[in-house]
C-alpha cells in the first residue's frame, strides 16, 4: 500500500547533509593519511576524486533502485553499504585497501543525495520545490562546517582513525533513525522507465548538459578547496584544527549566498539571471584566490566563491529536471551521474 506521507523535513535535511558532511569530515585527515600510509599529497587527495567517481555510479544505481523497489528500501540499503565501507576504512592497513573502502563508502553515501532529492520532487511542486531547495541550501551550508570543525578536532585528538570512527558512528545513527521515521513517498503509479531511451533523450538535451557542467564546476571550486587547502594550511604553518575552523567562514558564506538568493528570487529575479550573476562573481573571486594563495588572505575571495555557489546551485537544481518530472528518480540519477563524473574529472585535474 502506498502512503504518500510527507517525509519529516528534519530527517530529509539530515540525509541530504550526510554525503557532504562525511566528505568534509574526512578532509582534515588528509595530511595524516599521506604521512601514515607513506603516500604523496597528490595521492592522498586522489582519495577525494575516487570518492566522487564511485559516488557518480552510486547515484545512478540508487536513483534507479528507488524507482524500482521504492524510496525507503533504497535509502536503507545505501546507508548500510556506507557503514560497511567505513568499517573497512577503519581496518585498512594498506593504502589500496583504504582506496577500496573509500569507493564502497562513496557508493553507499550517494543514496543521501539522489534519493532525498527524489523524495522532495515526489512531495513538492515547482515554487514550493525551489523554496524547499533553498532551505536545503541553508542546511547544506552547515554540513561542511560541522564536517570540517568536527573532522579537524577528531583528527587532532585521535588521528585519522578517530575520523573514521566518527564516520562509522554517524552511519549507524542515520540507519537507525531512517529505519524508524522515513516513510515511502513513491507515487502509486511510477512508470517503469527504460533507462537507455531516457539516457539518449537526456544526452540530446543541451540545456541539461549546461546545468550539469555548472553544478560540476561550482562543486569543483568548493571541493578543490577541501582537497588542496589542508596542504596549504600545513605549508603556512597552521594546525589541522585551524583548517577545520575555516569551515565556519565558508558556512557563513554559503548561508549568505542562500539568503541573497532567496531575497533576489523574492524581488522577481529570474533563476537564469541569478546563475549568470553567480558565475561572474565566481570568476572574479577565483582570480583573487589564485593571486593571494601564499597567505591566509586567500580565504576572503574563497568566501566570495562560496557565496556564488550558494546562489547558483539551488537555481540550477530546481530548473534542471522540469521536463523529466514523470521519471524523477531515473532522470535525477542520470543527471547526477553526469555532474559527478565531471566533478571527479575536475578534482583529478586540480
Amino acid at each position: 500500500v502506498m502512503n504518500n506521507k510527507l517525509p519529516p523535513l528534519w530527517l530529509v535535511v539530515g540525509l541530504m547533509m550526510f554525503p557532504q558532511m562525511v566528505e568534509t569530515l574526512y578532509s582534515p585527515a588528509l595530511t595524516q593519511i599521506a604521512s601514515q600510509f607513506g603516500v604523496s599529497e597528490g595521492q592522498a587527495s586522489q582519495t577525494l576524486s575516487v570518492f566522487f567517481l564511485a559516488f557518480a555510479v552510486g547515484v545512478v544505481c540508487w536513483g534507479r533502485l528507488c524507482d524500482l523497489v521504492g524510496r525507503r528500501p533504497a535509502m536503507l540499503a545505501g546507508l548500510f553499504t556506507y557503514g560497511v565501507g567505513t568499517l573497512l576504512a577503519l581496518l585498512a592497513s594498506a593504502f589500496e585497501t583504504l582506496l577500496l573502502a573509500r569507493v564502497v563508502s562513496a557508493f553507499g553515501a550517494a543514496v543521501g543525495s539522489v534519493v532525498t532529492q527524489t523524495m522532495l520532487r515526489d512531495s513538492y511542486q515547482r515554487c514550493e520545490l525551489a523554496r524547499v531547495f533553498s532551505v536545503m541550501g541553508v542546511a547544506l551550508s552547515l554540513s561542511p562546517v560541522l564536517g570540517l570543525v568536527s573532522g579537524g578536532l577528531l583528527a587532532e585528538q585521535f588521528g585519522y582513525l578517530g575520523v573514521f570512527s566518527g564516520l562509522l558512528v554517524l552511519a549507524a545513527l542515520l540507519l537507525l533513525v531512517a529505519g524508524r521515521w522515513l516513510p515511502e513517498t513513491r507515487p502509486a503509479s511510477t512508470p517503469r522507465v527504460a533507462l537507455w531511451p531516457l539516457a539518449a533523450r537526456m544526452a540530446r538535451d543541451g540545456g541539461l548538459w549546461r546545468s550539469a557542467a555548472l553544478v560540476a564546476l561550482f562543486n569543483t571550486m568548493l571541493f578543490g578547496y577541501y582537497s588542496l587547502a589542508p596542504f596549504l594550511f600545513d605549508g603556512l604553518g597552521f594546525r589541522v584544527s585551524d583548517f577545520g575552523y575555516s569551515g565556519i567562514l565558508l558556512a557563513l558564506a554559503i548561508l549568505l549566498g542562500s539568503l541573497l538568493n532567496k531575497q533576489l528570487l523574492g524581488k522577481g529575479w529570474q533563476p537564469s539571471s541569478l546563475i549568470r550573476l553567480a558565475c561572474a562573481l565566481a570568476l572574479v573571486c577565483g582570480l583573487l584566490v589564485w593571486t593571494s594563495q601564499s597567505s591566509l588572505w586567500f580565504l576572503l575571495p574563497m568566501m566570495g566563491i562560496v557565496v556564488a555557489y550558494g546562489v547558483a546551485i539551488p537555481n540550477v537544481l530546481s530548473e534542471a529536471l522540469q521536463a523529466y518530472r514523470a521519471v524523477a528518480g531515473s532522470a535525477g540519477a542520470l543527471f547526477g551521474l553526469a555532474y559527478y563524473l565531471l566533478l571527479s574529472l575536475g578534482l583529478a585535474v586540480a
